[in-house]
């Protein structure tokens, strides 16, 4: 895979070379005119689309012919939870994503990185999220608690190539990056950019977005735009440090429609093989759909509202035992400074979860355990101190409401509060 991602940047670096005449190849603004043009910009994980209109912050020059750009979100954070199986913490959530692009002939090349320091922040590989699960870490399977990103999250290659006035082919090589599946992932969609903890739905939804071995193609034609990943199937375990590569053992393909200046949608189904490293047997099947709207209030980046709305959906292939997500969230930017938002959940949960981290009794078959339903709501306020640094005070509350089966365990009304200090890399004249 390496040896493959070196071969393709070498020929991209000779073909720049022979190049006479370059032109910009995004728009400064950080907003995209077409859908075209916001697949061209790449600020979204992976080869994934959010709504043309959706403001990209970031630190952006040019050096020569090529545009250098810098995005990067972080929380230090403090979360506390009620309920017997919840716990508190200190820890910090955080990314952040060079990137560099010029013209590529009819085309453009996008070179792109992401890395995470939640290895180091975020202490025995997990922080607090009830009723989560998904992924283990030494050996035990992490519940009631969000894994940490790796330390890379993604190193990837991007060629678009203009074949008309409407058509755009896009190829896409990551040894760590984002197949096409799922909405843009949460940490990076708009909807999402204030909250800084995981959804509960996020291994229904978009857990791929820190894949292994990443091939992806991608073509678009007006408004929309049809895409096929191959990847390795397996989720990260502890060492996060790490890039852990293997052999492409999955699939997933999308549809992306993009109707307006403030509309996306997308349909995502994969095959992935052996997702659980305690359940080595077991493939998944997955399906995704999603709307988002996003709305600028405002003339000079007063305002921005910014909605998802998403449907997760996972079989597993050896016991057919199914699990479904649902989500609605919403963040509001309003008066310049200020932000409100919500996230509304409701999931499957499965009889692992009642588990905790102890291993499976002999003839243990799980089974669904219920639903449950989360509440959230947050406000956070800009107090900038820092040129380029867009840095906030805020604060949110989930609430749960628990089914029948799972009540005894976790009680009736758990609730869990975060505060937190947000800072945000933003460029010159961008609020």
């Amino acid at each position: 895979m390496y040896r493959w991602c070196g071969s393709l940047l070498l020929l991209a670096a000779t073909s720049l070379a022979a190049q006479q005449e370059m032109k910009m190849p995004m728009n400064m603004s950080g907003h995209a005119a077409n859908f075209a043009e916001a697949i061209e910009m790449h600020a979204t994980s992976g080869t994934s689309a959010e709504p043309n209109s959706t403001p990209a912050p970031m630190m952006m020059t040019m050096r020569g012919n090529w545009m250098l750009m810098f995005h990067a979100n972080a929380f230090v954070a403090d979360t506390q939870q009620t309920s017997p199986r919840g716990g508190d913490k200190f820890f910090s959530t955080n990314w952040f994503m060079p990137m560099a692009q010029r013209r590529l002939g009819p085309g453009q090349l996008t070179l792109r990185a992401m890395f995470s320091l939640e290895p180091a922040t975020v202490t025995q590989r997990q922080y607090p999220l009830l009723f989560q699960q998904g992924e283990t870490a030494y050996g035990k399977p992490i519940v009631d608690g969000q894994h940490p990103h790796d330390f890379v999250m993604e190193l990837a290659a991007l060629c678009d190539w203009q074949l008309g006035e409407k058509t755009l082919l896009t190829f896409y090589a990551a040894p760590v990056g984002d197949p096409a599946i799922g909405p843009t992932a949460y940490p990076h969609r708009a909807s999402a950019l204030e909250n800084p903890v995981g959804t509960l739905g996020h291994h229904q939804e978009d857990s791929t977005h820190i894949a292994d071995d990443v091939i992806t193609a991608g073509l678009t034609h007006g408004i929309v735009r049809i895409e096929a990943s191959g990847f390795h199937g397996r989720e990260p375990n502890e060492h996060r440090w790490q890039v852990q590569q293997g052999a492409i053992d999955s699939w997933s393909t999308r549809l992306t429609v993009q109707p307006g200046q403030n509309w996306s949608g997308q349909y995502s189904y994969g095959r992935i093989h052996s997702p659980e490293q305690l359940a080595p047997t077991e493939d998944q099947e997955r399906m995704t759909a999603s709307v988002m709207y996003n709305r600028p209030l405002g003339e000079g980046a007063k305002g921005n509202w910014a909605s998802t709305l998403a449907w997760g959906r996972t079989r597993a292939l050896q016991d057919g035992v199914i699990q479904n997500s649902y989500l609605l969230e919403s963040t509001l930017r309003f008066a310049v400074k200020n932000y409100v938002w919500t996230r509304m959940e409701n999931v499957d949960r499965t009889t692992e979860l009642l588990l905790g981290e102890n291993p499976e009794p002999p003839g243990f078959e799980e089974e669904p355990a219920g639903r449950v339903q989360a509440y959230t709501f947050g406000y956070d306020r800009d107090v900038d101190v820092l040129p380029h640094l867009r840095t906030a005070l805020g604060a949110q509350v989930t609430t749960y409401t628990v089914g029948s089966r799972l009540r005894p365990v976790y009680g009736s009304d758990p609730v869990g509060v975060v505060v937190f200090l947000r800072i945000r890399a933003v460029g010159k004249g961008q609020r």
